[in-house]
């Protein structure tokens, strides 16, 4: 489904339910022009914008139910299903061995990762780098899930956009390690080998308490739900997380690679 389906949608519910956009924005209390640009298609409607809107318009979910189904058009098809499962996530424990996971990347650092080597179109790049900042609203919800990230050494030091975009990168992880529900932890590069060269990975517990498991490969990413792999990754998670600095230690190294202040 287009998201033009889904504005109209929006439209015809305000329509209908005799709400100007001024006072929808009063009532979901947005900006006026936040509305007015997601109305005109200037700016992407989030499912935080699509719930409110259902409920001060009485539309019983179905702007948050279109908007999913406009969603899972968006970005690679074998990604939609792992940003279900990471949205329902009470718990996430993800590991990167290169760089910083894309829960934490700051936008110029998201672009410089997703533009490298030119694979992509200039506009789908920018669309795949806007998936990702999207992606990182649940970190700011009311009720977000328990984050730990672990990185290598390596994700911290590798200046991915240039010398600057690691600043700020760098800076980005301070600044959400100060959140309640985020932990970070930096494996030394000191350790030498480790269980977690094989590649990165995330962990997600559901509510039910079903765990299932994101793994990439170069070609694409894949959901696994299988136990045994699944007991294989949390050793390797437990093996990693031993050999890994304290949060306190992991932020005093982060200050210690910024450039600026």
């Amino acid at each position: 489904m287009d998201i033009e389906v889904w504005i109209r949608a929006l439209k015809a519910a305000r329509a209908g339910a005799e709400v100007s956009q001024e006072a929808l924005a009063a009532t979901i209390r947005w900006s006026p022009s936040t509305v007015a640009a997601i109305e005109t298609g200037r700016r992407r409607p989030t499912m935080e914008f699509a719930a409110a809107a259902d409920q001060a318009l009485g539309t019983g979910g179905l702007l948050a139910s279109l908007l999913t189904t406009a969603d899972q058009g968006r970005g690679p098809s074998w990604f939609v299903p792992w940003r279900g499962y990471e949205q329902q996530a009470v718990r996430l424990r993800a590991f990167e061995a290169c760089l910083v996971p894309g829960l934490l990347q700051t936008e110029d650092y998201a672009r410089a990762v997703i533009s490298t080597g030119g694979l992509h179109s200039p506009a789908l790049a920018d669309e795949l780098v806007a998936l990702r900042m999207e992606r990182q609203q649940l970190l700011h919800r009311d009720e977000p899930p328990h984050c730990v990230f672990l990185l290598d050494e390596t994700a911290v030091r590798r200046p991915v956009g240039g010398p600057a975009v690691l600043d700020g990168q760098l800076a980005r992880l301070l600044e959400l390690a100060e959140l309640p529900a985020v932990r970070l932890h930096v494996v030394p590069l000191a350790v030498g080998e480790h269980a977690g060269l094989g590649g990165g990975f995330v962990l997600a517990e559901l509510p039910d308490s079903e765990r299932v498991l994101y793994l990439e490969n170069a070609a694409r990413g894949h959901v696994v739900d299988d136990p045994e792999n699944i007991t294989l990754i949390e050793r390797k998670w437990d093996s990693l997380l031993g050999e890994s600095l304290s949060t306190g230690a992991t932020l005093d190294l982060v200050r210690k690679l910024k450039v600026t202040p």
